[in-house]
């Protein structure tokens, strides 16, 4: 029925930014799952956090989750980039543990969200109906924090690559320039010579009509 609505359309699902300012973060505060999704990203590309505790299973998981989209969705317009993406996340569980993320109501609350949302629920063998919902998903809360953000090694290499290159293309064409353009100025002709000539008859000129006053 889901698949059928168009809540698993890969059409209508949200690019990850590549280099958000803030991501949202909803899971349990107390387990091993932030503690590596903040060593992670703090090793990858340090940015803010903003986490929104909520229990990853039992009764009231699926408030929890709902609660913290909601959270997270409605602040987007008071203010400005308030998070980029949106990481739901538990580590593995059994079928039952997991059941919460199978709910329709998560499923559609996922699709109406206007912020880029990652899933990663559970292990690599572990799906979810969040899984199909969410804009990308992740094998696990580790992977999901390194799908979030670039390497911030990777990305200095690539500027520093960049600025040789631009610094080599510059004084390529500085010279270049430079060049063609006393190039072109050995070719005009040196007018010095008979401006002083100029002067030297203006001199005597000047001079021989005081001579006749």
């Amino acid at each position: 029925k889901l698949l059928n609505q168009g809540f698993f359309d890969e059409d209508k699902k949200q690019k990850i930014p590549p280099f958000p300012k803030s991501i949202g973060v909803i899971t349990s505060e107390s387990g091993a799952v932030i503690k590596d999704i903040i060593h992670r990203i703090s090793d990858r590309y340090p940015l803010e956090l903003i986490v929104f505790p909520a229990n990853v299973q039992g009764s009231n998981c699926l408030n929890d989750i709902l609660r913290g989209l909601d959270y997270f969705d409605k602040n987007i317009n008071e203010r400005k980039s308030f998070v980029d993406i949106i990481i739901i996340a538990r580590g593995g569980g059994s079928l039952e543990d997991l059941m919460a993320f199978n709910e329709e109501l998560l499923v559609k609350k996922i699709y109406e969200v206007k912020i880029p949302i990652i899933s990663a629920i559970g292990h690599e063998t572990d799906f979810t109906l969040c899984d199909l919902a969410a804009d990308i998903r992740a094998p696990t809360p580790s992977a999901a924090a390194e799908m979030a953000v670039p390497q911030r090694k990777e990305l200095v290499l690539r500027l520093n690559d960049w600025s040789v290159s631009f610094r080599k293309t510059f004084l390529n064409i500085f010279e270049n320039k430079l060049l063609n353009f006393q190039l072109a100025s050995s070719k005009l002709p040196d007018y010095s010579e008979k401006i002083n000539n100029n002067f030297q008859s203006l001199d005597y000129s000047g001079q021989k009509i005081k001579n006749l006053l």
